[in-house]
């Protein structure tokens, strides 16, 4: 591991977002809650947070995190035939949090690609990427799509 022991403590915030494409039908699914295995998004969310806390047992060499805000949102997109994944997470401390909202990301659409399953086998989990980090040394960064 990287020693962040010299350090100062910072306001460090990660957003990060993916997406998990999928057939039109599968997408009416898990709006109107029909999918089998239960309230898809919301369980997508759940597993989001809790992944952003386990990344260091997840991730080799990365940092255990003591994190103040882990923000994970689900939002269907029907025009564009996904579900459109956010997840900000927040800390004040040495080390940034980039991996923890990229784990909450994939995490989340790992769980819908899970629970939906069943009904569309074609899904696919893209875009997953850092869209904004602020503090650290190395300031703020803003991707630019």
């Amino acid at each position: 591991m990287v020693d962040v022991g010299a350090k100062a403590d910072t306001e460090r915030v990660a957003v990060a977002r993916g997406s998990v494409y999928m057939a039109p039908e599968t997408l009416q699914l898990i709006m109107a809650g029909n999918m089998k295995k239960g309230d898809v998004l919301g369980v997508a969310q759940l597993a989001g947070i809790m992944a952003a806390k386990r990344t260091s047992d997840l991730i080799p060499l990365c940092h255990p995190l003591l994190l103040t805000k882990i923000d994970v949102t689900c939002t269907p997109n029907p025009a564009a035939g996904r579900v459109d994944i956010e997840a900000t997470v927040r800390l004040r401390g040495k080390t940034g949090v980039e991996m923890e909202a990229l784990t909450a990301v994939t995490v989340a659409g790992l769980t819908i690609y899970d629970m939906a399953k069943a009904v569309d086998r074609q899904m696919r989990l893209s875009d997953v990427r850092v869209v904004r980090k602020e503090g650290g040394k190395s300031g703020d960064w803003l991707f630019e799509e």
